[in-house]
């Protein structure tokens, strides 16, 4: 089979977005940034609707807006500001508005389901490009980064002492967090991104004994549940989007069983 295949290009990008948000989603659970991810990626369905207003390609249109989200709710919170009720205020409206600015397209037809949950199974070869770029740069930059945006989220004065800017490494989460949702966008939509960040990281933390090694169950989980969601909707009939969502949840519960087995085992 090649690229001609709408499966094969679901599967692939399916992989892609797992293997962004493995990296990313380590950091997001580390540094209890669940609902910052939201908020980010809540926003995107607006940069959707300004995308489609003026023309643009939609995944710079839903890239733009969650750097302006992500940069905005990072300068709230160095501000002290009440981070959960912003974020929870942020999140929600720009949700809302970007709904109503869609509803006031005129002569355009959207498909405002598939940018909520995703519409994997559309995905086209130029969609597949975008996300295998977007995924390879945010590896290569967390990569790069690693040490320094690991012993920021450590410790925050072991960072200063070694010469490393928390905010600026803070920035850097920020950036790949908004080319990590507006890649996801066509995979699993806006409403399920968030999910894609924390589930497989939280399955992974079960058995992971190092943050690397976390990171690569964190991939190996998020692949298998694209792959895996991606068939049982293929043989069930089901939307792929929360499906897939579904099936990192179904090896979340798996890992924690299994964690809470071999404990009980070693304690007696």
């Amino acid at each position: 089979m090649s690229l001609d295949s709408f499966l094969w290009r679901a599967g692939l990008a399916g992989v892609g977005v797992a293997l962004a948000a493995a990296p990313l989603g380590c950091f997001v659970v580390w540094r209890r940034m669940a609902y910052f991810g939201d908020a980010t990626a809540h926003a995107a369905i607006l940069g959707v609707a300004l995308a489609v207003s003026f023309d643009l390609p939609v995944f710079l249109g839903a890239l733009l807006v969650a750097l302006a989200m992500a940069s905005l709710v990072t300068s709230l919170s160095a501000r002290n500001v009440a981070v959960d009720t912003v974020l929870g205020v942020l999140a929600h409206s720009a949700l809302a508005l970007g709904i109503v600015a869609v509803s006031f397209l005129d002569g355009v037809r959207i498909d405002l389901m598939a940018f909520l949950f995703g519409d994997i199974l559309a995905v086209s070869r130029w969609d597949l490009a975008i996300i295998w770029a977007g995924a390879l740069a945010v590896v290569a930059l967390l990569a790069w980064r690693w040490s320094a945006l690991l012993t920021a989220t450590l410790n925050e004065d072991l960072a200063r002492a070694s010469g490393i800017d928390p905010a600026r490494e803070k920035l850097i989460l920020t950036v790949t967090l908004a080319v990590v949702v507006a890649v996801s966008i066509k995979v699993v939509g806006v409403l399920l991104i968030g999910a894609m960040l924390i589930v497989p990281p939280a399955a992974a933390r079960v058995f992971a004994k190092t943050p690397e090694q976390m990171v690569l169950l964190s991939g190996i989980i998020g692949a298998t549940s694209a792959l895996g969601g991606l068939a049982v909707s293929w043989f069930y009939d089901t939307p792929t989007g929360p499906t897939i969502v579904s099936v990192a949840a179904a090896i979340f519960i798996i890992c924690n069983s299994l964690g809470l087995l071999v404990r009980a085992r070693q304690g007696n």
